[in-house]
């Protein structure tokens, strides 16, 4: 998110005409995204993991093609994406980790995390599996209440909602997804920087 910050910034001085220190921010982005290739990608496993020297998977690296911090065509992201589909998925559905392999401080077992499922949906939207995520896209609709509300997780052996309920996180994704599966000029590939509608694919180099 540091990284998404910088170049966010960037972005605004150089097609808004915003003042700030371009040339500072670019550096500071370049130094940041060389630090987490090189120090947040284990080898050993093939993906991007929780944190530096760990070897616990973190959904919530499933971003980093949506926000355009890789091309979703790296081979990193993909076999990231694979790791999670192996490890981190329960009935069909995606945890945020693994809570045996991660310390969180909390008892008890972890329920599906909603948003991620619909992030690994857009993975594969961006990846050109599409019959991958709509699939996975009916399975979460299919977990809404009688009145299309979705709560934070799910638990997937209960087979039922848990966690703070509604979830505006869970209902902002499926829309993103929604827009992902349905549009052209879809939202994921706009804030990639990877759509064709925006010259083609960038270079991990430009990110």
């Amino acid at each position: 998110m540091a990284w998404v910050a910088f170049d966010r910034a960037i972005k605004s001085v150089e097609q808004f005409a915003l003042q700030g220190p371009g040339d500072k921010w670019r550096d500071i982005r370049m130094k940041i995204h060389d630090e987490v290739c090189r120090e947040a990608f284990n080898s050993d496993i093939g993906a991007f993991v929780q944190s530096y020297g760990s070897t616990a998977l973190d959904a919530s690296v499933l971003l980093i093609p949506l926000v355009g911090f890789l091309p979703p065509s790296d081979p990193r992201v993909r076999s990231t994406v694979e790791a999670i589909e192996r490890h981190l998925m329960v009935d069909g559905f995606v945890l945020r980790y693994d809570p045996g392999a991660s310390s969180d401080g909390l008892t008890g077992s972890e329920g599906a995390f909603l948003a991620c499922s619909f992030w690994l949906a857009d993975n594969f939207v961006l990846l050109g599996r599409h019959d991958d995520a709509r699939r996975l896209f009916q399975r979460l609709l299919a977990l809404r209440n009688d009145v299309g509300l979705l709560s934070e997780e799910y638990d997937p052996h209960a087979r039922r909602l848990v966690g703070n309920f509604p979830q505006a996180f869970s209902h902002i994704t499926l829309v993103n997804t929604a827009y992902n599966l349905s549009r052209t000029l879809k939202p994921a590939e706009q804030r990639s920087g990877h759509s064709a509608h925006y010259g083609g694919h960038a270079s991990a180099e430009r990110t």
